[in-house]
């Protein structure tokens, strides 16, 4: 039996629209790289408070520490970004053998990834502003205008982060327990 020339075409079309996911690899490349370079700043943070560990102060310390603390916190976001993204709208990972596997990709979905990305956000944003917090001195303007304080912004943000991360988690899970996603 001859396929007619309009089905075609329009197998053509869905092949190219289900191939363009595709696409998507240079910025999970991309990614992979801004995690070495990340890295790098790491190891390099890493070495200058050991090197000034006997002279800093137990602040400037705090200080450095919570850096490290939300250089991590990126990277595992972008780890989630990278391997989630990757394995929900590209490509699945046959990771079957493989005895270190996150458990979390054994029951990954768009909605739960949505909701890690959001919780990492959040984590972010509280690390953020706990460092923020400790050197209140550099965030803070002397105009008194609290519109002008950085440090205001910053707490609206993280406020607004975590009512998305609340919401996001409330959306997945109706949408989890809904009578049509029980089957």
């Amino acid at each position: 039996m001859k396929t007619s020339p309009l089905k075609s075409l329009e197998n053509l079309i869905e092949s190219l629209v289900f191939n363009s996911r595709w696409l998507q690899l240079p910025f999970y490349a991309g990614l992979i790289a801004a995690c070495g370079v990340c890295s790098y700043r790491f190891i390099v943070e890493v070495v200058r408070l050991w090197a000034e560990s006997g002279d800093i102060t137990e602040e400037k310390l705090l200080l450095g520490v919570l850096g490290l603390v939300d250089m991590t916190m990126v990277v595992n976001l972008l780890i989630i970004v990278i391997i989630g993204g990757y394995a929900t709208f590209v490509s699945r990972l046959d990771l079957e053998k493989e005895k270190d596997r996150p458990e979390w990709l054994s029951h990954m979905s768009a909605g739960s990834l949505k909701v890690k990305l959001a919780t990492s956000l959040v984590s972010v944003s509280a690390v953020h502003l706990l460092r923020s917090f400790m050197d209140v001195k550099a965030h803070v303007t002397t105009t008194g205008n609290i519109w002008q304080q950085p440090i205001f912004w910053q707490v609206l943000i993280h406020a607004l982060f975590l009512t998305s991360a609340l919401v996001l988690a409330y959306t997945d899970k109706v949408m989890l327990s809904s009578p049509s996603n029980r089957d």
